[in-house]
């Protein structure tokens, strides 16, 4: 696949009192064509400001950024019409409807009215879109937001949170838009702490953490660097916990108590740990394999746990463009 987003060795320093900060400290980032892309990260980790300096709302210190194969900042004027994106919390005039608000973007991007009644369904704001801004919801605002950065049928859709404020319905439903606009061939990246959702939406990921990658690829394969070995053993009785903890580390397995049940690691076949507990008259009553997901890979890499959200600059960014597809949030 074509990479549509690359970012090689990008740096960003800031001067504070304490001294230089790196927000970015060579970081690399590469999209390919028709996916859609997590992109994760602790608050403070440079991803944020990633997106800005792509974008061209701030100026990196050092490396290459290349949007559909054009190099930018020095690019984005030819290729802003091919790019929507939502960067940090927008903002909308309060007395203005969400018809009167996208009507406005539309007509100063020459898009065809008719697009706006077209995005407004799409994301589930058709019965009130003649309602002014200021009684919406925080999830209906977010929802505002992305109708506005799909106005133009943008090839690459950057998305900061984009499901900030909504509910598990509407979560679902943003997940099937999203997968919907990678299949009509858009090209999504998303920027999220819900990180279940990534990992159930995403097709490749890139986590950044001290401003430097720390890993990439696809989520599976991400998934899979990241496996454990380890078992999770229940016994029928808490004494027979104590018995078998102390059998399986004769045994020269690794052996933690987690309250009712063991972790037991470096052991070849599960059959060894029933084998060695029977020969001892001790049995299991649940010997199952710990899966790795997303959020534990995040946090080994990065040390820290993930939040709801991140800490939102004052300048508030909307670069509204726009996209086919079919879906919508509900309330």
């Amino acid at each position: 696949m074509a990479a549509v987003l690359e970012i090689e060795g990008l740096q960003k320093t800031y001067k504070t009192r304490k001294g230089v900060r790196r927000a970015l400290d060579g970081f690399d980032m590469v999209v390919e064509s028709g996916q859609v892309h997590g992109f994760l990260g602790p608050n403070g980790s440079g991803k944020t400001t990633t997106l800005r300096t792509l974008l061209g709302l701030i100026r990196p210190n050092a490396g290459r950024m290349a949007i559909l194969g054009r190099e930018v900042p020095a690019a984005l004027p030819e290729i802003a019409g091919s790019v929507g994106a939502i960067v940090e919390s927008p903002q909308f005039f309060g007395n203005f409807t969400a018809r009167d608000t996208l009507s406005l973007l539309a007509d100063a991007g020459g898009v065809a009215p008719q697009r706006v009644d077209e995005v407004l369904e799409l994301v589930g704001l058709r019965d009130r879109a003649s309602d002014r801004v200021k009684t919406y919801s925080l999830g209906m605002k977010q929802r505002l937001a992305v109708s506005s950065a799909l106005l133009k049928n943008p090839k690459l859709l950057i998305l900061d949170e984009p499901a900030n404020g909504l509910d598990p319905g509407g979560i679902r439903e943003m997940r099937t838009l999203m997968r919907n606009l990678a299949e009509s061939g858009m090209t999504v990246v998303l920027s999220s702490h819900i990180l279940a959702e990534i990992q159930l939406i995403c097709d490749s990921v890139t986590i950044i953490a001290g401003g430097r990658r720390v890993a990439a690829g696809a989520v599976a394969d991400v998934l899979a660097q990241h496996a454990s070995s380890a078992v999770r053993v229940r016994m029928e009785t808490p004494e027979g916990l104590f018995a078998a903890a102390t059998a399986l580390r004769e045994l020269g397995a690794q052996v933690n108590l987690e309250g009712d049940h063991l972790m037991v690691a470096a052991v070849n076949q599960p059959s060894a740990i029933t084998r060695a507990l029977a020969e001892r008259g001790l049995f299991v009553s649940e010997l199952s394999p710990v899966t790795v997901d997303l959020e534990s890979v995040f946090l080994e890499l990065t040390g820290t746990a993930p939040v709801a959200g991140e800490h939102r600059q004052v300048d508030q960014t909307v670069m509204a463009q726009s996209g086919p597809a079919q879906g919508g949030w509900g309330h």
